[in-house]
């Protein structure tokens, strides 16, 4: 478990811009985590948006590629191919919405800013589901600028879920 006060302390020693960005494009944390950061630091609603949604397209292409690439490479082998044929199955069968809705869904999934959606688990989806880069890309990018959304006008109190 990362303690908050490692990143407090961590967003010192680098500009709090950048904190946020960087923030923003690392897994599992991705906006959940910058954007509560960017406005405890005092950055505007509006850049904190901006720099959240360009940290966590950042690595949407390239994470994208790294799965085609290591998956076509390890298919080859008789064990990662049963496992990654049993990992599509499985996933095929629980992303129902990505499977039917395709874009829409993708989308609709990462804009769910909880713990296990987001533009890291949103590209290994549009993966498994055959979806383009260009899809997957746009669904990803349009579903994270959703997330960051929600998840400002959560952090500033304008929603409330209790």
């Amino acid at each position: 478990i990362i303690n908050k006060m490692y990143f407090l302390e961590l967003t010192k020693s680098i500009p709090s811009e950048l904190a946020v960005f960087i923030l923003s494009a690392i897994p599992v944390v991705e906006v959940r985590g910058a954007v509560p950061l960017g406005l405890y630091l005092g950055i505007s609603p509006v850049k904190v948006f901006i720099l959240s949604v360009l940290g966590s397209a950042l690595p949407i292409l390239p994470v994208l590629f790294f799965l085609t690439f290591f998956t076509e490479r390890l298919r080859k082998i008789n064990i990662f191919d049963r496992f990654f044929g049993w990992l599509f199955e499985r996933t095929r069968r629980k992303g129902k919405i990505i499977e039917d809705l395709e874009l829409l869904g993708l989308t609709i999934f990462v804009a769910i800013p909880l713990p296990g959606t987001g533009v890291w688990t949103g590209c290994l989806a549009g993966h498994l589901f055959g979806l383009s880069y260009l899809k997957t890309f746009i669904a990803c990018f349009v579903g994270t600028s959703i997330a960051t959304f929600i998840m400002l006008l959560v952090s500033l109190g304008v929603i409330r879920f209790f």
